[in-house]
């Protein structure tokens, strides 16, 4: 089996890409071939990549886990989107994972505000700490990364070894385009979060997400300002 501390002697398989899913489902069904329900976890943002990804997970084992980082000042609409996915996938297993710290404690011990005066301290206690958690019962995670999205993601491939974690990390949408993405939740009419709609193609916390202006960077709105790309989870 592929964990992390075989990944450089283990050859894993060719995707075939010229595939409707550009290889997408061929590595989720060779990913849920090779690891139990309970060695592969799904991270998922609940952004519109995440969306086509759990209607394609679904269609490999619809009763896979999905967890949500849930940090506490995520937007309404996220709330209400994750509400929906669950009536419209009932069996999946998806898990609201909390920090262990809550905002008032976080405040606190903290001071007010912390995303605006440490981000990278706020991102490590509410999204990588947590992740780290889920992770450490597992063996491997999806991710719904695209090579597209930013200059940090271009290189990544369908099967990574993950220094961070200490996990195999998945990614089986690495050759989708943001015209693909949406494309196929316009025809299999999967619910998404309204915020896209206006102006937010990456969506995370709303003390850190703004619309984005730069479509060459479509992470552009997110920790504006800070020199900020990355939460941390993708490094």
């Amino acid at each position: 089996m592929l964990t992390y501390n075989t990944f450089d002697s283990f050859s894993p398989p060719l995707f075939t890409t010229d595939d409707e899913t550009k290889g997408a489902l061929e590595v989720l069904r060779w990913a849920y071939r090779h690891y139990s329900e309970e060695e592969l976890t799904y991270a998922c943002s609940f952004g519109i990549e995440g969306i086509v990804l759990i209607d394609l997970i679904a269609k490999v084992n619809n009763k896979a886990k999905v967890v949500f980082l849930d940090t506490g000042v995520h937007f309404e609409e996220t709330y209400e989107l994750i509400e929906q996915v669950k009536q419209k996938y009932p069996h999946l297993r998806i898990e609201m994972k909390k920090p262990d710290l809550t905002l008032k404690q976080q405040a606190l011990e903290y001071g007010d505000e912390l995303w605006k005066r440490e981000p990278n301290k706020c991102c490590e206690m509410r999204k990588v700490i947590p992740l780290n958690e889920v992770l450490s019962g597992g063996t491997a995670w999806l991710s719904g990364l695209r090579r597209e999205q930013s200059e940090t993601r271009k290189n990544t491939e369908f099967i990574n070894v993950d220094s961070k974690f200490k996990s195999v990390k998945i990614c089986p949408l690495i050759h989708w385009t943001w015209k693909d993405i949406w494309r196929y939740a316009h025809k299999n009419q999967l619910p998404y979060n309204i915020l896209h709609d206006k102006g937010y193609p990456s969506i995370g916390c709303k003390t850190c997400t703004a619309p984005a202006w730069n479509e060459e960077d479509l992470r552009s709105g997110r920790w504006s300002g800070k020199g900020k790309t990355e939460c941390g989870l993708h490094e």
